[in-house]
């Protein structure tokens, strides 16, 4: 597992599931880092602070400076 696929799923996923959210590592491709974001994220009138957030968080803690793709994905309560 790399570095940045860790921090999301150890770090800051725990954040946002904290405020009925929900990030799911896809891929890094160069600096293009994919997420999903689901349950209340899916949503969210703001979801551009949190990429930019998660986007700053990386580079201070990690060093490396990404670019969020943000995928919606319907709440997870009606994933079926």
């Amino acid at each position: 597992m790399n570095k940045v696929q860790n921090y999301v799923e150890n770090v800051l996923q725990p954040k946002l599931q904290g405020d009925g959210g929900w990030v799911e590592f896809v891929s890094l491709e160069g600096e293009e880092l994919t997420l999903v974001f689901r349950g209340e994220c899916s949503k969210c009138l703001i979801l551009h602070r949190c990429t930019q957030w998660i986007e700053d968080e990386i580079k201070r803690e990690l060093n490396k400076k990404v670019r969020v793709n943000a995928i919606r994905k319907k709440p997870y309560f009606q994933d079926v």
